[in-house]
């Protein structure tokens, strides 16, 4: 019998001999990082000499090569329905949606090569799936001077895709190939811990490793309240033991970073904030752009042995807290839209900086910012990570959406939420929207203007819908998401990512000559519309001067007005 396990454990261990699977990092001594092509083969050749990682094309990109997913499993089974079954706890990572920081990139393979070579434990009740490089446009477009202010690697990736699109706003608005990939990935998987790899900007302190983690107010609930009392302290802890300080992503880009900051809002353009949409764990790592690069990987593996060692610790109860999130959002009746952080609530955390002063420019004469390395500190600062919800929106028991909208269609089915199509012409009474008022961003922002600051008006109706549109009930997994993308005035909805603005614009007008003899005979025929009339000349003098603008005030309240000019299009059920 001993003979026999010595034999099972060399079957095992034999196929990893004999084959190089040292890194370029590790080659180049910390200076340097895999390019597309080295990354992919490296992790083809990982998958073949270990039973215990599976790789496999997922899904396009814009770049022309396919989306690759990495499962580690200690059983060594890769069915996603039959981990599911046995109650895995699954941990998503995702590397590489600004190649110029490949932190996680290096960190994956030196965690995952040793977990296969048996010197980190992964435990049999998580699952380890990761994507090797995301933004795999930006990974091919690799230079020495990028991320000018970054301290290593020497060459590394851009930050823009094959379309110039920063990935990491692209998780709702999905542009990208890449982002509708993920999405179905994503709802494969339906990780329970999600991880998206990043390298920081702005201040300079001591800290290695930042973190974003997912807005607890947010996220809400139990859930909630276990990310912000348990799960996230004890990362601190663990990162502590493991000779690091983690401290919260220093969203502060001024002079005084000591006098505190706010926590960063993971709207759901980002991806914690997505993945909170789908009741998961979220975190965004963020490394120190300032410290060397062997140091950069270094922590950032040791953040993932940490999530992987806690959600191995608390599966259970991680799994229980996901399932009840998820029943809640069965049935609630009202989800929040939008929010704004408490200025007098905080906690106070400790901060490593160094002390900042004015020099003279070299290139202005002026006085400009500096950090001093040569005057470290350490100090507590106030953290204002808690928000409070401003508006809310009722649940309805359905959207219907108009087939002709296919690009909101084609998102939400790649996030598969369940939509119906009616099979006959039908009248059904809705709540509609008509579009009020909005801002709009006066540069493009990712290859939109979004809209913001938007105002609607509510009213009841009995409207003819089409054979084919779509019904889209809200008794499923995805109401939260639904609620968040179809709702127009929610920060990240498809309205604000400018997917309805064909509705802003009037198609139909009159001709002020010919339409002039119209409208006198509609107010000689409707009396209360002239009394409107004469009112806003009364109150409006510019109004009473300007011939064009009383015609098209008969205009708008008559029935020649078209009914969808800004009117929303998403219709809501009671």
């Amino acid at each position: 019998m001993r003979y026999f396990l010595f034999f099972l454990l060399m079957l095992f261990i034999m196929p990893l001999r004999g084959q190089d699977l040292t890194t370029i990092f590790e080659k180049s001594k910390g200076a340097q990082t895999a390019s597309y092509s080295e990354i992919i083969a490296w992790w083809k050749q990982l998958d073949a000499a270990s039973t215990m990682v599976k790789m496999q094309p997922m899904g396009a990109s814009d770049a022309g090569y396919p989306l690759h997913l990495v499962l580690v499993s200690a059983d060594k089974d890769f069915d996603i329905a039959s981990l599911k079954k046995k109650n895995k706890n699954i941990v998503f990572v995702l590397n590489g949606i600004h190649p110029g920081e490949p932190d996680g990139i290096d960190a994956s393979m030196l965690l995952v090569r040793d977990i296969v070579q048996k010197k980190f434990k992964l435990s049999p009740n998580v699952v380890l799936a990761l994507i090797p490089i995301y933004n795999i446009g930006g990974a091919l477009n690799r230079s020495v001077h990028f991320r000018v202010d970054q301290n290593g690697p020497v060459e590394k990736g851009f930050r823009g895709n094959s379309q110039n699109l920063d990935l990491n706003r692209d998780f709702i608005k999905a542009d990208s190939k890449e982002a509708l990939s993920f999405s179905r990935i994503y709802q494969m998987l339906d990780p329970d811990v999600f991880v998206d790899n990043h390298v920081s900007n702005g201040a300079d302190y001591q800290h290695v490793m930042t973190l974003i983690t997912s807005q607890h107010n947010r996220l809400g609930g139990e859930m909630g309240k276990f990310l912000n009392e348990e799960f996230e302290p004890a990362l601190y802890r663990m990162m502590k033991q493991k000779g690091y300080d983690l401290v919260p992503y220093v969203n502060h880009f001024g002079e005084t970073p000591e006098k505190g900051w706010e926590q960063f809002w993971d709207s759901p353009r980002y991806s914690s904030g997505f993945a909170s949409l789908w009741n998961a764990f979220a975190f965004v790592p963020e490394t120190h752009m300032l410290k060397p690069y062997v140091q950069r990987v270094d922590a950032t593996r040791k953040l993932m042995e940490s999530f992987l060692e806690f959600t191995a610790l608390n599966g259970k109860r991680i799994t229980a807290l996901r399932k009840e999130a998820a029943k809640e959002n069965l049935v609630k009746k009202d989800f929040p839209l939008a929010w704004k952080h408490v200025k007098d609530s905080f906690k106070m955390i400790a901060y490593k900086g160094f002390a900042s002063a004015k020099k003279e420019s070299a290139i202005s004469g002026l006085q400009v910012l500096y950090y001093d390395r040569t005057k470290p500190y350490e100090t507590t600062v106030p953290f204002y990570n808690q928000y409070t919800d401003t508006l809310s929106v009722s649940r309805p028991s359905a959207y219907i959406i108009p087939q002709g909208w296919h690009k909101v269609i084609e998102r939400l089915q790649a996030n598969e939420v369940r939509m119906q199509r009616l099979k006959h012409d039908t009248v059904i009474e809705v709540e509609a929207y008509k579009i009020e008022n909005f801002q709009t961003y006066p540069r493009p922002f990712e290859g939109h203007r979004p809209n913001y600051n938007v105002q609607v008006k509510t009213f009841t109706k009995k409207h003819l819908f089409r054979k084919g549109d779509y019904w889209i009930p809200l008794n499923q997994k995805a109401n939260r998401f639904l609620i968040e993308t179809l709702e127009p005035h929610a920060e990240d909805s498809y309205f604000a990512w400018n997917f309805f603005d064909a509705v802003l614009g009037q198609k139909e007008g009159f001709s002020a000559y010919v339409f002039e003899e119209t409208a006198a005979t509609f107010l000689e025929n409707n009396p209360e519309v002239k009394q409107l009339l004469e009112e806003r000349k009364a109150s409006d003098p510019a109004f009473a001067k300007n011939a064009r603008a009383q015609l098209d005030f008969v205009y708008r309240n008559s029935p020649f007005y078209e009914p969808a000019h800004m009117q929303y299009p998403v219709y809501r059920v009671k």
